[in-house]
């Protein structure tokens, strides 16, 4: 399941993208436009400038803008920063891969097999699909799109 923290750096994310690049944004105008608590905001923001998807500029002209621009930035990318890895399960998991404590055989594992689909089929559409893109497509034609 998607964390609030999650869903919060989306709607900043998209909030910066749709903002002037040479004009940073105050964290108080994002907290504000989005409906996000400040202080939780501000460790959003660090999070995603430490793996390089937001700058942050000081000073009376200060504030937080994209390090990419929005196609760049993709909704895979942010969640996993965020939340982890996408898999539901340890050993679905390609990022974070770890055997299951009480699995027997992972070879012959269905719960694992259908997990595996799982986490393809929601790695392709996240990995798939930018800032950009939700800006300029509607998320039905996302989804279309993507054979789901």
């Amino acid at each position: 399941m998607l964390s609030q923290k999650a869903k919060y750096a989306m709607r900043a994310l998209l909030y910066l993208a749709q903002a002037q690049p040479e004009n940073p944004v105050f964290i108080s105008e994002i907290a504000d436009q989005q409906s996000v608590p400040k202080k939780f905001l501000e460790l959003i923001l660090l999070d995603l400038k430490r793996h390089g998807l937001v700058h942050s500029y000081r000073g009376k002209k200060g504030g937080y803008a994209l390090a990419k621009t929005p196609d760049k930035i993709y909704f895979g990318q942010v969640i996993r920063i965020i939340d982890g890895p996408l898999a539901q399960l340890p050993c679905a998991s390609r990022t974070a891969y770890r055997r299951c404590d009480d699995c027997e055989n992972e070879q012959t594992c269905e719960i694992r097999r259908v997990m595996l689909q799982v986490r393809d089929s929601t790695a392709r559409i996240l990995d798939n699909t930018s800032l950009a893109d939700v800006m300029v497509k509607g998320t039905t034609e996302l989804v279309e799109g993507a054979g789901i």
